[in-house]
Formats: structure tokens, C-alpha cells, sequence
């Protein structure tokens, strides 16, 4: 089974927020993600992919996506690729 590892970002009005996850179809995810449907603390925010990494178990998703949840600096640095909202 594919499985994948992803980072998405958004930027709220004083700072860019990212959050790590796992599936195996990551179209549908970012969707239900950005509908309401995904994790309770990305609801309510549009998302954009800014990293995603094939493995080809659940296992070894799981496993990089605790330590991406732990690598701040990777996750600021992709962060930082978020572009900044205009003013309407």
C-alpha cells in the first residue's frame, strides 16, 4: 500500500501555522482538510501542500511523520514558502 507523509501550511494574521499527517491519497486529504473534515486543529483554515514523501508501508509513513512533527526548523523553513494574504 502507498502511503505518504505531508506538511501543509497557512498563514493566520500574525504567523504562518503547519501541520504534519499521513495518508494514502493525498488529493482527498488536502480536500477534507480544507472542507472541514479533516483534523480538529485544521478546520476553519485553507491549507496548501508545501511537502509530501512516498513509503511504501504504513509503518514507515507513521514513523516519519512523528519525527517531521518534531523537526521545527524543517517545518518553519517550509513554512516560509507560504505566500503572504492581500488585503482586499
Amino acid at each position: 500500500m502507498d502511503c505518504f507523509v505531508y506538511v501543509l501550511g497557512t498563514r493566520s494574521k500574525s504567523r504562518h501555522l503547519t501541520y504534519v499527517g499521513w495518508t494514502d491519497n493525498i488529493e482527498r486529504r488536502l480536500k477534507r482538510h480544507n472542507v472541514g473534515k479533516g483534523a480538529r486543529t485544521t478546520r476553519g483554515r485553507q491549507w496548501m501542500l508545501l511537502h509530501s514523501e512516498w513509503f511504501p508501508t504504513r509503518r514507515e509513513a507513521m514513523s516519519r511523520e512523528w519525527h517531521l512533527k518534531r523537526d521545527r526548523k524543517f517545518r518553519k523553513k517550509l513554512a516560509e514558502k507560504i505566500p503572504a494574504k492581500r488585503k482586499r
